[in-house]
């Protein structure tokens, strides 16, 4: 009799963990209490997994096996129950993991996972490793296992996946930093949040690399409450000299040149990428060689147009106040700041002096921007809208010759639009109509 595995939710991650589980012999049920998409159904359909939408009635409970869905919090009523069913819950990433040879880089972070991983992919790629590039970027890490025979894999990993994780063990483990985020899933506790992205360490064997951030605050402050087994390399800011990059590695000191992104942040990622290439084996020559080919994040400091000498840049993937107050760190010139959205437990008290030297006035794009006009209401000129064609012309009305116009958010998206890729579409179109 073929063993039962149950999985909740039906996006990209639950379909390739479907999909998997059947081709290694499972009894598959898939059960999504949204609407799964009519693309993701037709997979299911041709691969005969059965399913249901809008509930979780015909979900088997009595189950040994569970793969959830990154988005499904553990409050629901549903885990709940399984879980008092003595289930064992995994992440997609947990499952894909058990029928993969392949040897793993993975990124965790606050912000920064999405560029770093890609750069890291990049890397090994133009340097001729068989490697794959899955995870928390929008890729099934099991839908890459089932259907691809690679050596290493890049896997961009969140705080909700390694939640349910066991066994999940990186060759080469990237920890960038660690501010407040998605703190609504962690009881409000940024040390229970923490706790959550050190797991991608523990694991971890003295065959292993840690690649960590280490004037990061609480990346530090975490690190005296966690016995470290893998070996460990730190990255910090002093690594960038005047326009180039110097990474010590094992007694070595290598210099990198032509470097393809902008923006203090960008220092922390490339450095972070480049010592995990040379610890994945990648000459110093060949990550020089790959470097200046690759492109950034769209939605990440991307600059849309200059419009009578005024600069728009689309940060929209700035979902958080770090990510925020980097993009503002970015520009040298008076800035229009576009922010607002859904607060995740924000505090913006680090923007406070960055806002007062660089911004000469605030809109606010969100349908409630009381906290974000508390923060900021004693030194800037603030304007409030929900229609993003408007925020754009009060910015255009607002800037001088030579002013950037910043949409760089430090909050989530879902109050007016899909997802932050929506928010940032629409916030080009806009300034294309201009």
């Amino acid at each position: 009799m073929q063993e039962k595995v149950l999985i909740l939710g039906a996006g990209e991650s639950g379909v390739g963990a479907a999909r998997l589980a059947k081709a290694k012999g499972f009894d598959v049920f898939v059960s999504d209490f949204g609407t799964i998409p009519q693309a993701q159904k037709d997979v299911l359909k041709a691969e005969n997994i059965p399913f249901e939408e809008g509930t979780h009635e015909r979900a088997p409970r009595e189950v040994k096996v569970v793969v959830k869905s990154p988005g499904i919090p553990d409050k629901a009523p549903i885990v709940q129950e399984l879980r008092a069913n003595r289930a064992k819950i995994y992440s997609e990433i947990e499952f894909a993991f058990q029928y993969s040879k392949a040897k793993v880089i993975a990124i965790t972070g606050t912000n920064g996972k999405t560029t770093t991983t890609k750069l890291i992919y990049h890397l090994l790629e133009k340097s001729g490793f068989n490697v794959g590039l899955a995870g928390n970027i929008g890729i099934s890490y099991a839908k890459e296992v089932l259907e691809n025979d690679y050596d290493w894999y890049v896997l961009e990993i969140s705080s909700f996946q390694l939640d349910d994780i066991e066994t999940f063990k990186p060759n080469i483990a990237l920890l960038l930093n660690i501010t407040p985020d998605h703190l609504d899933r962690y009881a409000y506790d940024i040390d229970k949040y923490a706790q959550s992205k050190f797991r991608i360490i523990e694991n971890m064997d003295k065959e292993s690399t840690f690649i960590y951030g280490e004037d990061d605050p609480q990346v530090e402050l975490q690190l005296k409450k966690h016995q470290i087994v893998p070996w460990a390399i730190g990255f910090n800011h002093t690594f960038f000299k005047e326009d180039h990059l110097a990474i010590p590695f094992k007694g070595n000191t290598y210099t990198f040149t032509d470097l393809p992104l902008k923006g203090p942040h960008n220092v922390w990622n490339m450095s972070a990428a480049i010592l995990a290439a040379l610890s994945a084996g990648c000459s110093s020559d060949s990550i020089q060689k790959a470097l200046p080919s690759f492109i950034g994040e769209p939605h990440r400091l991307q600059e849309v147009a200059v419009v009578n000498k005024v600069t728009f840049v689309n940060d929209s993937k700035a979902t958080n106040v770090e990510a925020a107050f980097f993009a503002l760190q970015s520009f040298d010139k008076p800035i229009i700041w576009i922010a607002g959205g859904t607060d995740k437990g924000n505090d913006y008290s680090m923007l406070q002096d960055t806002v007062q030297h660089r911004v000469k006035s605030l809109i606010c794009l969100g349908t409630d921007n009381s906290k974000l006009i508390e923060a900021f209401k004693e030194h800037k000129p603030i304007a409030e809208t929900t229609d993003v064609n408007k925020a754009v012309e009060l910015a255009m009305e607002m800037a001088d010759e030579d002013d950037v116009i910043l949409l760089s958010p430090a909050c989530a998206s879902f109050d007016l639009f899909k997802n932050y890729m929506d928010r940032g579409e629409q916030f080009m179109n806009a300034v294309h109509q201009l």
